[in-house]
């Protein structure tokens, strides 16, 4: 269980984005200083310069460190006998590359928003030079720290479930059902390809089922790949708002998942079943706490977090006894945990977590997004997948 005491020196922090009006920048700052391994001391956190100072003055920087752009905080910063050791890039789609890969010649770790960045050419290049420069990249697909991920990752590994057959997955809200209001800032750049891309819900939401699949079985590698895609809310197009896409794997085990902003009355909608010989799991994001475990004969169990039952490994990031709940905050931080301890290049515990999403997942989404557009460009064709590890 984690207790606040510090194992290793503060890593010294910065953020570029995540300022006033952001939805993620608090959830990032508060994961990451959550047990003390990151300390923030620096941050270009708006595109307004003068708003972006005003919100880091707020947040108890000093304003000589609030900058007014990401190129001036890492120049400035690489002068200073304390500056900054990693950044989070907390900022829309289209700008992920080109700040990754200024801070990987920074020779800075980055903490990355998915998608990592745009196009597989473009993850080639920051691979290359993440290599170079041994430096950490990880990619923040935060659902991926709950515990009872590492349990069913676990109850993978051991054969609990035996070969694995079948995935099933979704993500599928219903929070832009309707026509979007033209005025809301937050929405407007979500639904701009300049900004975000060529896709939108494959790219915010599908991703992340995605690499549910592979921490949970890591042992699956995907072959192929076929996609149909739409947009509900027609003012979207090019955009897709809703998708479909049929995954095969190279052991047999075959793979559906519903990616969609348009499903009426979900509030979220996010959840794995992986289906095995001998047994089935699932897990939903709106029931984080609990894993249903379903043998082929005997009873349907569920597992609880904090539960002595579990893996070490899934009770060594709780933060509290079991039958109290935990959430997306505390996922979160365990990320920034496992990113900490990756950093310092300390070696994990035999009894913890010692994965996260680091830049070979993130370029594997990459490639993954692609290869579902150009399936669904040839209506639904299957493509041939290749991963980057």
């Amino acid at each position: 269980m984690i207790d606040g005491r510090l194992g290793m020196e503060p890593i010294r922090w910065g953020i570029v984005g995540g300022g006033e009006g952001s939805s993620i920048g608090y959830i990032h700052r508060s994961a990451a200083t959550r047990d003390g391994h990151f300390r923030l001391v620096c941050g270009s956190f708006d595109i307004n310069p003068e708003r972006g100072k005003r919100f880091g003055v707020q947040l108890g920087l000093e304003e000589s460190r609030c900058y007014a752009s990401y190129v001036e905080m890492f120049q400035k910063e690489s002068l200073r006998q304390d500056g900054i050791e990693a950044v989070t890039i907390a900022t829309p789609n289209a700008t992920h590359y080109e700040i990754c890969r200024a801070a990987l010649e920074t020779n800075l770790h980055v903490i990355c928003e998915k998608p990592l960045c745009l196009t597989s050419s473009e993850a080639e290049d920051l691979l290359k030079l993440a290599k170079e420069r041994n430096r950490v990249v990880g990619v923040m697909f935060g659902y991926a720290g709950h515990q009872m991920i590492e349990q069913a990752r676990r109850m993978v590994e051991a054969g609990e479930l035996g070969e694995i057959r079948i995935i099933k997955a979704e993500f599928a809200h219903g929070g832009l059902s309707a026509a979007e209001d033209t005025t809301n800032e937050s929405l407007k750049w979500r639904l701009n390809p300049q900004v975000v891309g060529p896709s939108f819900v494959l790219a915010d939401l599908g991703i992340h089922p995605l690499y549910l699949i592979r921490a949970i079985a890591p042992g699956l590698n995907m072959k192929k790949i076929s996609c149909r895609r739409q947009s509900v809310v027609k003012s979207r197009a090019p955009l897709e708002d809703n998708a479909f896409v049929l995954m095969e794997y190279d052991n047999g085990a075959v793979a559906s998942m519903w990616v969609s902003a348009v499903n009426a009355g979900s509030q979220h909608g996010l959840r794995i079943r992986i289906v095995g010989s001998k047994a089935s799991i699932e897990w939903s994001a709106e029931t984080p706490n609990t894993l249903s475990f379903e043998p082929a004969s005997g009873s349907p169990r569920v597992l609880r977090r904090g539960m002595h039952e579990l893996y070490s490994s899934a009770m060594a990031e709780d933060r509290i006894s079991g039958g109290h709940s935990e959430g997306l905050f505390e996922a979160w931080s365990n990320l920034y945990r496992r990113f900490a301890i990756a950093i310092r290049g300390q070696a994990f515990s035999l009894h913890e977590p010692s994965w996260y999403p680091d830049i070979h997942d993130g370029a594997d989404a990459v490639t993954w997004i692609e290869k579902c557009l150009e399936s669904s460009n040839q209506d639904g064709q299957w493509v041939e997948y290749e991963s980057h590890v």
